[in-house]
């Protein structure tokens, strides 16, 4: 499941629910929502130094909010980390 945490340092953190505990979250494609001009956005890793591949633990304690992102944001999130690469607009051949 794809969600946006608000943390408690501020930072708007997208990432993939892996596994939901008590106490935290097992989290995986982490990113943080960069504000940009013009009121755009850019994802940057939440965690750069962090080895790729391995799943990282969010402490409930440190989350302000969990909600569902805007499809706009999900269809860019999911572009970073998807395999298949598509066209944004129809072709006319």
């Amino acid at each position: 499941m794809t969600v946006l945490l608000r943390l408690y340092s501020g930072e708007d953190v997208i990432c993939q629910i892996l596994e939901e505990h008590d106490d935290r979250y097992l989290v995986d494609n982490v990113v943080v929502a960069v504000p940009m001009e013009q009121g755009r956005l850019s994802f940057a890793p939440w965690s750069p130094l962090a080895k790729e591949g391995i799943p990282l633990t969010i402490t409930k304690n440190y989350v302000v909010y969990q909600t569902e992102l805007n499809e706009d944001l999900v269809t860019q999130y999911e572009g970073l980390f998807s395999k298949v690469i598509t066209p944004q607009k129809k072709l006319i051949v």
